[in-house]
């Protein structure tokens, strides 16, 4: 199911003009890292958040196919309407998304000198609970 969340994630955030998107954003090894490292319970969230991410655009742009055989202007419609349903839960569950697919965005190296902000110091691969 990874596919379709990088599928979903790089929908939501695309490049526009000079500004890199998610795809250009190391995406990939950051999903990678996302489920080996966070709890099952976080990444069935992303993949419930996928799935009815790729379901929708039924009720977004009144087009009866998954949102990945969309044409780009249909998807970017659908990502935008999606994301401002008046309905709470399919909000809520695509917002999850949407908030893993920004921290991939803006701790990637090429996007944060595209900003002038500094990049991250690597990660000591160690976890910190204080």
């Amino acid at each position: 199911m990874t596919w379709l969340v990088r599928s979903t994630m790089c929908d939501m955030m695309p490049a526009v003009g000079d500004q890199p998107g998610l795809a250009d954003a190391g995406v990939d090894t950051f999903l990678a890292t996302v489920r080996r490292e966070s709890p099952m319970l976080v990444w069935a969230g992303l993949v419930l958040g996928a799935v009815i991410f790729a379901v929708t655009p039924v009720i977004t742009v009144y087009v009866p196919l998954p949102s990945f055989l969309l044409p780009a202007g249909l998807r970017d419609t659908h990502a935008n309407r999606i994301c401002s349903t008046r309905f709470y839960l399919l909000r809520q569950a695509v917002f999850l998304l949407k908030m893993y697919a920004c921290m991939c965005w803006g701790q990637d190296a090429a996007v944060r000198r595209r900003f002038n902000i500094a990049a991250y110091p690597a990660d000591p691969g160690t976890f910190r609970t204080t």
